[in-house]
């Protein structure tokens, strides 16, 4: 699936170039430890899914600017605060199968690290006189804090309902902010601005569908560990789904192999989702909101750039990590 990304990336590789140069010198620091871990980071990037719908939705709607690139910068930071916090908070040894922050630094470094650039990207807004950005950034780091909240309040969850409120404040929330920020740096309409921000949050909901149908695959690769849903007592869409439709009994036994997880216990809950078709129903919903995305940008010119953001979609889709 990498080569999908790849293809989506060829109308701003040059852009994507100039932003990690700009990112790797916005984050450096007078401690050689934390430029220890800057480096770390940078050397094991993501695929950078955030900063590309910032430079494909701003060139979409116009001429790349300098607001972009900074733009970009902030979101990536954001998002790479929110990765080395949550692997602290699951107790999480790897990520992006490279060892994580916190289990080559311990956890107190990991959480000052994330702070940092949680720091870092709101100086870059506020030292801009981005006030439109900064707005949007705040309230997205207040929606994803609050998404976290409420996941933990709400163990052993069994509303679609408060799952769609979750998963939209978590990740769908920083997902349209790279949309509709990307939109507002190249100075794009009221309407425009609004359209990428809905198809943000569509793709960002479908986007963390998928992610929690990796829990119920067997692939070491993923970038998060296999069973953390199951282990955190978060019951996401397909067992969602699953228990809606189950017997008193098999209800049950759910609920019974969550609260005593195990290994086990996981090929059990898998074998319920898969009699009660939880997985299809999972799929299906993560389609739909793919679909509404793709909706959106049919009011667009054709072109190269609508295209990227096309494929960006099938990526969401069609990823294994």
């Amino acid at each position: 699936m990498k080569i999908l990304l790849e293809k989506a990336k060829i109308p701003i590789k040059t852009e994507i170039k100039i932003f990690e140069k700009q990112l790797f010198n916005l984050i450096k620091s007078d401690s050689i430890l934390l430029n220890n871990i800057n480096h770390y980071i940078l050397k094991k990037k993501g695929k950078l899914i955030r900063p590309i719908l910032v430079f494909l939705t701003a060139k979409m709607l116009g001429s790349i600017q300098k607001k972009t690139y900074h733009t970009a910068c902030l979101i990536e930071l954001i998002h790479n605060a929110t990765l080395i916090h949550d692997d602290v908070i699951d107790n999480s040894n790897f990520r992006r199968g490279y060892p994580s922050i916190n289990s080559i630094w311990k956890n107190k470094i990991s959480i000052l690290t994330g702070d940092y650039f949680l720091s870092k990207s709101l100086l870059l807004a506020s030292k801009n006189n981005y006030l439109d950005l900064l707005k949007i950034i705040c309230k997205t780091i207040k929606n994803m804090s609050e998404g976290e909240l409420l996941q933990i309040e709400n163990t052993y969850n069994t509303s679609e309902k408060i799952y769609n409120q979750i998963i939209y404040r978590k990740t769908a929330s920083l997902i349209s902010a790279s949309c509709e920020c990307g939109a507002i740096s190249v100075n794009a309409s009221q309407k425009n601005i609004f359209n990428m921000k809905k198809f943000g949050i569509f793709a960002g909901i479908a986007y963390q569908i998928k992610d929690d149908l990796f829990d119920y695959e067997n692939n070491n690769f993923i970038g998060k560990p296999i069973g953390i849903d199951f282990k955190e007592k978060q019951i996401t869409l397909p067992l969602i789904y699953t228990i809606k439709k189950a017997s008193k009994y098999d209800k049950e036994k759910i609920i019974d192999s969550l609260k005593n997880y195990s290994e086990k216990k996981r090929n059990i809950i898998i074998d319920y989702v898969n009699k009660y078709g939880g997985l299809k129903y999972a799929i299906k919903k993560m389609m739909k909101f793919c679909n509404n995305a793709l909706k959106i940008l049919k009011f667009y010119p054709e072109g190269i750039i609508k295209d990227s953001l096309e494929i960006m979609i099938k990526f969401i889709v069609k990823r294994n990590q």
